[in-house]
C-alpha cells in the first residue's frame, strides 16, 4: 500500500520549491471556500504542470471544460501570450461557480484573456464549433466524469494536429481498475481511459498524480485532423 504520509510530504516539498501559491492563487482558493465551492480544484503542483505543458506546446488558444473557482484556469492563462493572441475559454455549468470564478480571474488580472461561459458543456460545444471559434491548441477536461467520453469527442472535433488534450482524475483512487457497479463515474472514466488508449487519432498516456489518493492526469496529442477516424 502507498505510504500516503510520505507522498504528502513529497508533494509539499515539491510545492514549496516550485509551485507555491502566490497572492492571486491563494485568493482564488480562499474566495472559493468562502462562497461554499467544493474543494476539488487541482493541487498547486498539478496547476504548475498544466502551466508548463501549455508553455511547452506553445498554446495560444485554450478550452477548459469545468471552471469551478478558476484556480486551474489562472494557471493555464498565465502560460498564454497577452491578448489578442492569448485566449482561454472556460465552460462552467453552475452560475454561482462562474460568478466566483470571474471575481477570482479579475483579481488575478487575467480577465482580458479569459471568458467564462455558463451552461452545460454538451450544449455549448456545438455552438463553439458552429461559430468557428476553434481550433484550440490545448484542452483541459475537469468536469462531471460521466460525460468525459463525450467531452473527448468534442475536443478532437475542435482540435488541430498537434493539439494537447489534458484530462483530470483518471485513476480515482484505483477504482478504474475494477469499477464498482454502483460507481458511474469510475465506469465512465474506465471507458474514457480505453478511448485514450485506442483512438487512432490520439497518442496518450496517464501520468499518476499522488495526493490524498492515487489519481492521474491524461495527456493526449491529437495526431490526425479534426473528425478523421
Amino acid at each position: 500500500m502507498p505510504d500516503y504520509e510520505l507522498l504528502s510530504r513529497v508533494d509539499h516539498y515539491i510545492q514549496d520549491l516550485f509551485s507555491a501559491n502566490d497572492q492571486a492563487l491563494q485568493h482564488a482558493l480562499h474566495n472559493s471556500r468562502q462562497h461554499g465551492l467544493p474543494p476539488i480544484n487541482v493541487s498547486a503542483n498539478e496547476g504548475k504542470l498544466l502551466y508548463l505543458l501549455a508553455r511547452l506546446c506553445g498554446a495560444n488558444r485554450v478550452l477548459e471544460i469545468g471552471t469551478l473557482g478558476a484556480y486551474s484556469t489562472i494557471w493555464l492563462a498565465r502560460a498564454l501570450p497577452p491578448p489578442p493572441d492569448g485566449r482561454l475559454l472556460t465552460l462552467e455549468y453552475e452560475p454561482k461557480h462562474a460568478e466566483v470564478a470571474r471575481t477570482n480571474i479579475a483579481h488575478a488580472g487575467l480577465d482580458d484573456r479569459i471568458e467564462v461561459r455558463v451552461g452545460a458543456a454538451l450544449d455549448l460545444l456545438p455552438h463553439i464549433e458552429a461559430s468557428m471559434e476553434g481550433p484550440f491548441d490545448l484542452f483541459f477536461i475537469d468536469a462531471d466524469k460521466v460525460n468525459y467520453p463525450h467531452y473527448l469527442h468534442w475536443c478532437i472535433r475542435l482540435a488541430r494536429p498537434g493539439s494537447l488534450i489534458l484530462s483530470d482524475n483518471l485513476i480515482r483512487g484505483g477504482r478504474v481498475l475494477d469499477p464498482p457497479p454502483d460507481d458511474a463515474a469510475a465506469q465512465a472514466i474506465a471507458h474514457f481511459n480505453r478511448l485514450l488508449a485506442t483512438d487512432p487519432r490520439l497518442e496518450s498516456l496517464i501520468l499518476p498524480i499522488m495526493r490524498e489518493e492515487v489519481d492521474g492526469l491524461g495527456i493526449s496529442i491529437v495526431r490526425k485532423p479534426q473528425g478523421d477516424a
